[in-house]
């Protein structure tokens, strides 16, 4: 048995004040000085933690927005002077997908290295658009041998990438080589959406897949963004190169273990070109889900020298240039059906990008079909980013990512995917999943609200309309 993946962490505490979500509102006017006040007794610390953060007020107006919202001293103050107060900055945070929730949870688990719990729990709705229309079945969370990070089970996480043979032949020396790479977990760190590029970034992530043992796929028109210890980076590169792009030089195609390519016409001629530079190398196809990009997928899947697939929407998953466009998860879902149904999904990787904002919705995404996913902006988030994706309009950063330390800004995004891993151990322990190979395409262990909702009412109403 393999040892188990672990990633180191530590604290990294936040650079700034934290936008919090509620506050506690005291009206002292009528206290009565109760020796044993409720606030004293808070759990989680916050009285003390107020009383540090006013002396130190550079804005007389600035509340402490720290608050876990568990009511607990709003309900036993016997003069009800305490009251619950939502932060105003807080509920501008991001935009209709990335919500306020999304970028708070974000910044805990980078700073922390934790799986979020909150006092106040989950207040949102039980289903909605997107992966909140998809709930996983933890029926297996009774089971003590199977408890996540806790239990006494291995549950591993490595996933494979490149092309994997339909039979083996054991009567001939003579057969068909396929490239593999094992990575420890099902992600891959993707370009940076345009207008989310900051140079100093690209290092921060550089060294976060060398720390965590995951991939970065980085353009190879920002080969200088990585600096002077090149070599040593390259088992945990993967270069893109654009379509229509020329190939970089032989000598630095023969040291790189993966390269992902644009989708065009010459497609075979380029995989070609490259698979004669280097036949070890595994060559991945970028595939922009705009309105073809179905389509598009499935043909990619059939040829038989295509060995990855990455398909790619746009930042909040949706479908690329579409008035009335699909989620990725849904795409995602039809590419891996139609495959199964053509008998080849064994053979093909699929990696999946756009829209995946938390560890749930890495899962969630396996499950539709993808073998592993792609993530970006999280790692942005990480660093304190308030998502006012006003990143190339020349406004002065509030999170200032770009002067961001090095040791600060790798530390907070290895954080996160320690916390991301931790979570996916945590679900696929309570679905009784101990790989997580075996988690892609496994429909059984999710609902999906649109079944559902079809199967009870659309007898009676009918199908919904789109």
């Amino acid at each position: 048995m393999p040892d188990k993946y672990h990633i180191k962490t530590k604290s990294m505490p936040a650079r700034r004040p934290k936008i919090g979500k509620v506050g506690i509102v005291d009206w002292r006017e009528d206290c009565a000085g109760c020796r044993n006040c409720v606030k004293k007794a808070c759990v989680f610390d916050r009285y003390r933690q107020e009383a540090e953060y006013i002396r130190s007020l550079n804005d007389m107006d600035s509340i402490f927005f720290q608050c876990m919202g568990c009511f607990s001293c709003v309900q036993q103050c016997t003069k009800g002077l305490l009251a619950l107060s939502e932060n105003p900055v807080y509920s501008r945070l991001g935009n209709r997908y990335w919500t306020p929730d999304i970028i708070e949870t974000t910044w805990n688990q980078a700073e922390t290295a934790k799986i979020p719990v909150s006092g106040a729990g989950y207040r949102g709705r039980f289903t909605g658009p997107g992966f909140d229309s998809m709930w996983t079945d933890m029926s297996e969370i009774v089971r003590p041998t199977r408890d996540g990070i806790h239990g006494r089970e291995y549950i591993s996480t490595a996933v494979d990438i490149g092309r994997k043979p339909a039979v083996l032949h054991f009567n001939s020396l003579n057969v068909n080589h396929f490239p593999l790479i094992t990575i420890p977990m099902p992600l891959v760190i993707d370009l940076m959406p345009q207008g989310y590029k900051l140079p100093n970034v690209v290092g921060l992530c550089k060294s976060l897949a060398a720390q965590t043992g995951i991939l970065m796929i980085v353009d190879y028109r920002d080969l200088e963004l990585l600096g002077n210890d090149l070599d040593t980076s390259l088992p945990n590169l993967i270069f893109y190169i654009d379509k229509g792009a020329h190939l970089p030089p032989h000598s630095l195609l023969k040291r790189v273990r993966m390269v992902e390519i644009g989708d065009d016409n010459q497609i075979d001629k380029r995989i070609s070109d490259i698979k004669a530079i280097n036949p070890d190398i595994v060559v991945a196809i970028r595939v922009d889900m705009g309105s073809e990009g179905v389509v598009r997928a499935k043909e990619l899947g059939q040829k038989e020298n295509a060995e990855v697939i990455h398909l790619v929407a746009d930042i909040n998953g949706d479908q690329i240039g579409v008035n009335q466009p699909r989620f990725i998860k849904d795409m995602v879902r039809e590419v891996h059906n139609f495959l199964v149904s053509k008998g080849i999904r064994n053979e093909i990787t699929i990696i999946a990008g756009g829209g995946i904002a938390l560890p749930e919705h890495m899962a969630k995404q396996i499950i539709c079909g993808a073998d592993l996913v792609g993530i970006n902006l999280p790692l942005l988030i990480a660093l304190e980013c308030v998502f006012c994706q006003e990143c190339n309009d020349g406004v002065n950063c509030p999170a200032d990512v770009r002067n961001v330390k090095e040791s600060y800004g790798v530390g907070r995004m290895v954080n996160l995917i320690a916390a991301w891993h931790d979570q996916l151990i945590e679900m696929m322990g309570a679905m009784g999943i101990r790989e997580v190979r075996r988690l892609r395409g496994e429909v059984g262990r999710a609902l999906f609200f649109e079944e559902l909702e079809e199967a009870t009412f659309g007898k009676l109403f009918g199908t919904r309309k789109n």
